[in-house]
């Protein structure tokens, strides 16, 4: 299906399943759904099954959006006992997006399903909610805990057949540019692997990248990439920086947060040392997943100054990662987005394009890392092996028959909308691929304007200038109000920006 029917598709509020294979713009769809259903102002729960994938969104996980947590059944009573902020998330939630669906076992969704259904007090799927599961069945299955409840992929769940959803099959492909790529990553999801694939593949291992410090290695087990990352920086022959996280909420709430924050709690910097940005700049000067060299240290802050392959040179400044529960803010980490990129894993690595990559799959342990580890570059050339296994060669059985099943549905859900590409080519024609904001919203407008008259840079974005300004002049004894003075900023913005830079408990 192309991606402006499945835009109308879901705009109308069909709950839908959008798959397809890596780099076919899933996540894009999503967000640019995500833009226009707020504007319409549709309640969207943004989640997904694993931390890592929810942060990519902007979101939280299913499992405590719901409450379920990891328990493998609902226990009686357990629609009493939930906390009103929880139920009331539920009770007005129009749109609930679960994205890396294939990591959520079936019974998983079952229970999430349950759970809407009690809240909402309506017997139908999820309540009411129109739900938007997003995923690739070929890529990293649920796992199951040898002490815990087994299950499989969601297709197999009992409110599956009864949602009924719509199948958005993408194939147009916007990250790999080589056929012969391609063809290897087709064949995979096939479960038609040939010699001259695997000939192909292991022609990668006999080639050396022309500058190896430059390149990006990929693999399954973290001892080797801790190793890897730790080994190169020391090697680095220039003074070291540190930088800690700020974060605000609970202590279970932030630890929650960390396990899906790219950006490590601690992180440690030399001149030289190879980097990866781990969010994507609000000023798209780069992206998660882009390679660069720290170069330099910014004077007054001591911020990295990273060149970034794409040849743009970039200060890179603070940024935040948040849980939300609904619209309600649990926690929230500030850190240098930013992390070593010698190393990484295969399954921290899902979700991003990597301009070259060294892969080692002689570890493989689960069908699939193979492919999720091999779509992370855009062609051949680009990718260098260690080694490969068996499994990392292999693909789910489960995931071939589901594949089979998604493909002709697709096709028939294709058919019978394919009356919306008329309404798909008007909102082309009139420019409207970006939501416009609804009439009476410029109240916000209007109370930042009359907030700028006492204070003429209020809501602007912090510059590196302002930040150096505003460390200089607090070290020099400035008091929180002499600074909203000369920073033309509110005394709450200059507290929050001290307490980001010197700690939350620098001011009183």
């Amino acid at each position: 299906m192309k991606q402006d029917i499945a835009l109308e598709v879901l705009l109308e509020g069909h709950s839908a399943l959008l798959t397809g294979p890596a780099g076919t713009g899933k996540t894009y769809l999503l967000n640019q759904f995500i833009r226009h259903a707020k504007a319409e102002g549709k309640h969207v729960s943004i989640t997904a099954t694993t931390g890592l994938a929810a942060t990519h969104l902007g979101g939280n996980t299913i499992h405590a959006w719901s409450g379920i947590g990891v328990a493998d059944e609902l226990r009686p009573g357990f629609a009493d006992h939930m906390s009103k902020t929880r139920r009331e998330t539920i009770e007005k939630t129009d749109v609930l997006i679960i994205d890396e669906i294939s990591m959520l076992h079936d019974y998983r969704l079952d229970m999430v399903d349950e759970v809407c259904r009690l809240v909402r007090r309506r017997d139908e799927p999820f309540g009411g909610i129109q739900v938007i599961m997003s995923g690739d069945f070929f890529q990293l299955p649920p796992v199951n805990r040898s002490d815990g409840r087994a299950g499989g992929f969601v297709v197999n769940s009992q409110v599956w057949a009864e949602l009924d959803p719509v199948v958005i099959y993408l194939v147009e492909q916007h990250r790999q540019d080589d056929e012969e790529l391609l063809d290897i990553l087709t064949a995979l999801r096939a479960g038609d692997i040939r010699r001259h694939h695997a000939e192909k593949l292991l022609a990668r291992a006999e080639i050396e990248p022309d500058d190896p410090e430059t390149i990006t290695e990929l693999h399954t087990v973290n001892i080797d990439v801790d190793t890897i990352n730790h080994a190169k920086l020391a090697a680095l022959d220039t003074e070291e920086r540190t930088f800690q996280q700020f974060t605000t909420g609970s202590a279970n709430y932030v630890e929650s947060l960390q396990r899906s924050v790219l950006a490590p709690a601690e992180l440690v910097l030399r001149r030289g040392a190879l980097v990866m940005a781990v969010k994507n700049s609000p000023q798209r000067t780069y992206a998660n997943g882009s390679i660069g060299t720290v170069v330099d240290f910014e004077p007054g802050t001591d911020y990295p100054v990273v060149e970034f392959r794409s040849g743009r040179t970039v200060t890179m400044v603070p940024d935040s990662w948040e849980m939300r529960d609904g619209d309600k803010k649990r926690a929230s980490i500030s850190q240098i987005p930013l992390r070593l990129a010698w190393a990484i894993t295969v399954h921290k690595s899902q979700g991003m394009t990597l301009d070259a990559a060294r892969i080692d799959l002689r570890k493989a342990f689960v069908p699939g890392m193979g492919y999720v580890a091999l779509s992370r570059v855009r062609n051949i050339d680009s990718l260098y092996l260690y080694g490969i296994n068996r499994t990392a060669l292999a693909i789910s059985e489960d995931a071939l028959a589901i594949d089979d099943v998604l493909r002709s549905k697709t096709k028939q859900d294709s058919t019978r909308f394919a009356h919306l590409s008329e309404k798909a080519a008007k909102r082309a024609e009139k420019g409207d691929v970006e939501p416009k904001k609804k009439s009476g919203s410029s109240g916000w407008a209007d109370k930042i304007a009359k907030m700028r008259e006492t204070y003429p840079n209020a809501y602007k974005p912090w510059t590196n200038q302002d930040d150096a300004t505003l460390k200089e002049g607090f070290q020099n004894g400035n008091d929180i109000a002499a600074l909203s003075e000369l920073l033309g900023r509110h005394e709450g913005s200059i507290k929050m920006r001290l307490q980001k830079h010197f700690g939350e408990d620098v001011v009183s």
